[in-house]
């Protein structure tokens, strides 16, 4: 990771493997390393080439950001080919209409905060999972306000040494430190009065916050080096998957340039939020990958379509990318069933906490029981009938928020009638809503 700050340009590809020091022998130390390399560099797509190949795995791999998962022993001019391939799928997340695809609720909300907040020159901040899309929504931001033609710049607070944040961002001059062979201007001053895009602000060094802070209440900062007082009119748009309020109680975040970033702020939707709009990406996605390979585009299968909108997607849009990669590769010109989509699909695994049971469908029966026990053996009081109540009331509402309350869509997505749904939650308003039972003494 070193190595990957320290370059100005971020890779094209990473090959890495899973099992990794100090536990080789499991895949932890690999998983995190792809989050690391996508939250350092979004762009780079990552192989990986292990030998703990099992299903669960690869698929967790995948859902993370990998866009393929190789089994060692791997024969190399497979290896050569897949690389190649990978490498021809030019990234074109940057190319969306106004970076948002889609007509869900949750998405027509985001559009018109955007439309509603871009014209301000007061700082946005923006909130949200890993590969929602945070940097499309600050992107259309800047062009969607009065600074469109001006210049617009990015920086990923985690992607650079910390030691090296404030020459990056306020620049220095000559013999500043060791390794300044000349005067440079920072991203402030380079952003003038445009747009400055400060993703991953949570990974800002303490140290250097007031810094940040003063830019932002007065316009003013120094080059390292000098004592010249310089000015920035740049509009401020930070991002964050991290929660800033409790990053603020813990002390790792400065409570005043909280409360100056998030003058307006902005929760992006994760994708699981956003119902048939996952089916409308995959079909953005879909053309467009098809075009590049020059190959037939797939089609999913009515069964599989009915997955892919209960499929949670916990890495995002930039899952469903590779997905889409993936898909237009293996099965271009095909209808995709419901067993081949799965196969690229992260479909839960021993890691889920007591109490978070995984889609009933993907879990072996001895997985199940595995989970259940260690909930029931992580509670004092454990009650039978209200936790199956729960589960019943969440996955029903969760199919009410996929299908924006079409109950016809919704009892399709739960695999029963509508007659059936609508006696249910009858059922479950008059349990939630009956009086407690008193137990008489014989």
């Amino acid at each position: 990771m070193g190595l990957l700050r320290k370059n100005k340009h971020a890779p094209a590809l990473a090959l890495i493997d899973l099992g990794l020091p100090p536990t080789p022998h499991r895949p932890d130390e690999g998983f995190s390393l792809i989050a690391d390399i996508l939250a350092h560099a979004p762009e780079t797509r990552i192989v990986v080439l292990s030998g703990q190949s099992d299903e669960l795995n690869a698929r967790h791999a995948r859902a993370l950001g990998a866009t393929e998962f190789v089994a060692k022993p791997a024969d190399p001019e497979f290896l050569r080919k897949l690389i190649g391939r990978v490498l021809s799928f030019r990234d074109t997340s940057t190319e969306i209409d106004d970076g948002l695809i889609g007509e869900s609720a949750p998405m027509q909300k985001l559009r018109a905060q955007l439309r509603q907040f871009a014209a301000s020159p007061f700082p946005v901040l923006l909130e949200g999972e890993s590969g929602s899309g945070k940097e499309l929504a600050a992107a259309a931001l800047h062009r969607l306000s009065d600074r469109a033609a001006k210049p617009y710049l990015a920086l990923n607070c985690a992607a650079i040494s910390p030691s090296l944040v404030e020459a990056t961002l306020f620049g220095h001059s000559k013999g500043a430190f060791t390794g300044a062979s000349g005067a440079r201007a920072g991203y402030f001053e380079d952003a003038s009065d445009g747009t400055l895009f400060l993703d991953e602000i949570g990974e800002l060094p303490l140290d250097l916050q007031p810094k940040l802070l003063r830019v932002l209440e007065n316009g003013e900062f120094q080059r390292i080096g000098e004592t010249l007082a310089r000015r920035s009119s740049a509009r401020i748009i930070a991002a964050t998957n991290r929660d800033l309020k409790k990053e603020v109680r813990e002390g790792r975040f400065r409570a005043d340039l909280y409360h100056r970033l998030s003058v307006f702020t902005i929760a992006i939707p994760a994708l699981r939020e956003l119902g048939n709009d996952s089916i409308t990406l995959l079909e953005h996605f879909r053309s467009i990958y098809a075009v590049q390979a020059g190959l037939p585009p797939f089609k999913l299968n009515a069964a599989a379509a009915e997955r892919m909108l209960a499929y949670g997607f916990p890495g995002n849009v930039r899952e469903l990318r590779n997905i889409a990669i993936r898909l237009t590769t293996k099965f271009a010109g095909k209808e995709i069933s419901i067993e081949e989509l799965e196969a690229e699909l992260d479909l839960g695994d021993a890691r889920h906490p007591a109490g978070v049971l995984p889609v009933p469908t993907s879990a072996s029966r001895a997985e199940l029981v595995a989970i259940a026990l260690g909930d029931i053996q992580s509670r004092r009081e454990f009650n039978l009938d209200a936790t199956l109540r729960l589960w019943e009331e969440a996955y029903i509402e969760a199919a009410q928020q996929l299908a924006h309350d079409n109950m016809s869509q919704a009892a399709r997505l739960l695999g029963i009638n509508r007659t059936t749904l609508y006696n249910r939650i009858d059922t479950l308003e008059r349990v939630t809503s009956a009086p407690p039972r008193i137990e008489r003494p014989d």
